[in-house]
């Protein structure tokens, strides 16, 4: 949907006072200390500011955020709501309204709205349907409000301030990339590949970044099932995919919530001759992998902490100040997060902060 001349003319006078507010802000709100006034040359901005005073922890003046997300129906969705609720909890100037999660994209616009209505100070949203919630979104923004899009993308650019997704399509490369590391010396590897819900795009960029890293060392998927990220659903296709694949050298498995289904029918298939790759990071997971009794060997990281991101952002953003780590010191337009690779050899780095299934 094009945005209105109302809302292309905010964003282009957002733009265009950023540096000045960076100038204004900077001494009371960025990660350094503002100039000595009592400095040789009666204070000028040319000495060093000290590194590590203030910041944007600090206290600042009281904003509401509208938070609204899917149903936690699955392990990371839970997890991911935690994190925002938790977030917000850190800050004594932040008031947090949390809607109820729901999977309805039409009750999930309704609490938009509301939140509109409110005129709460900024809006963080993890969208059941990005595409659906788009037009409501660009509503927000046209009343001045900030929204914040979490993980599902808008249709468009104008709906949200800033979107902070996961790596997809890195999730597949770093999958793809570690079994090429185990097996890239083995051209007849048969690899495996249990899939999410193959009509998202997230799905779909998954399964692009893991062939284009197996086609990096020569290796590709010779048998592909995609589930529903249910624990159900992972058991069901992983039974299938075992009967037709009589022999596997290596399994990436897309979801760490189906993945205890998956490891379910492995377990009742008595297969073990394969290692194991998951996603998302749970837990459960990590510690089959401490274990190393498991044919769960790694895990990909997708971050929980997305929403959680998107609650911080969202109150400089309200209180008009700026990020001090950055040179621009403005907030950017899209923040995508890291998706490592956790193994036995680093699973204490990130065990600590990871979701339960």
């Amino acid at each position: 949907m094009p945005a209105s001349p109302t809302l292309r003319r905010r964003l282009t006078l957002t733009l265009g006072t950023a540096a000045a507010l960076t100038l204004a802000l900077t001494g009371c709100t960025s990660n350094e200390a503002p100039p000595d006034p009592t400095t040789a040359g009666g204070g000028s901005t040319s000495s060093a500011p000290a590194p590590g005073a203030g910041g944007n922890d600090e206290p600042g003046e009281k904003v509401v955020i509208g938070f609204s997300g899917p149903a936690a129906d699955h392990g990371w969705l839970g997890a991911i709501n935690k994190a925002a609720i938790a977030e917000a909890g850190r800050y004594s100037d932040v008031e947090l309204k949390v809607s109820e999660g729901t999977n309805d994209a039409n009750l999930q616009i309704s609490q938009v709205e509301t939140f509109i209505n409110e005129k709460v100070d900024a809006i963080v949203l993890l969208p059941t349907d990005g595409a659906a919630l788009t037009d409501v979104a660009i509503k927000a923004m046209e009343a001045g409000i900030p929204v914040i899009n979490v993980d599902r993308e808008f249709s468009s650019t104008f709906a949200a301030r800033v979107t902070v997704l996961g790596d997809n399509y890195g999730m597949g490369v770093s999958a793809g990339t570690y079994i090429c590391e185990r097996l890239g010396d083995q051209p007849d590897a048969v690899v495996a590949e249990i899939a999410g819900i193959d009509s998202l795009p997230l799905t779909q960029d998954r399964t692009k970044g893991f062939n284009d890293a197996l086609a990096g060392c020569g290796l590709k998927v010779s048998n592909r099932v995609a589930a529903d990220f249910t624990i159900q659903g992972g058991e069901s296709v992983t039974a299938q995919l075992l009967q037709a694949a009589p022999k596997i050298d290596a399994i990436w498995n897309h979801d760490d919530d189906q993945g205890i289904g998956v490891l379910a029918a492995i377990d009742t298939a008595k297969r073990d001759e394969f290692f194991m790759v998951g996603g998302a990071g749970s837990k459960d997971v990590m510690e089959l992998i401490k274990s190393g009794d498991s044919v769960m060997e790694a895990t990909v990281i997708y971050p929980s902490t997305q929403a959680a991101d998107g609650i911080r952002l969202a109150r400089i953003l309200a209180q008009g100040r700026v990020m001090g780590d950055l040179v621009s010191g403005t907030v950017p337009r899209k923040v995508q997060l890291y998706a490592p690779v956790v193994t036995k050899d680093n699973v204490d780095d990130f065990i600590g902060a990871a979701f339960t299934s």
